[in-house]
């Protein structure tokens, strides 16, 4: 279930940010290791660049959602989830 703020949880949450950065990294990834098959020698040492910032980005994402941010929750005001 939505919180009904969810919107301004997208918008405004960390953790969301966060993922998204991870997911272009996770779709540039590809692209650039075709690119440099084709163009370049290949670098592992940019591939293994790409891969640990995929997973610091996952890293930081799980931990900001950990923590509240004051701008914005996402609570439902004391309420549990089926009655939000």
């Amino acid at each position: 279930m939505l919180v009904s703020n969810w919107r301004a949880v997208v918008k405004h949450a960390w953790s969301i940010r966060f993922m998204v950065l991870a997911l272009l990294c996770i779709i540039i990834e590809p692209i650039y290791t075709f690119v440099a098959a084709t163009w370049v020698s290949r670098n592992i040492y940019i591939q293994l660049a790409m891969s640990a910032i995929t997973g610091l980005l996952a890293v930081a994402a799980i931990i900001a959602r950990i923590f509240v941010q004051q701008k914005i929750s996402g609570e439902l005001n004391g309420k549990p989830p089926a009655e939000g």
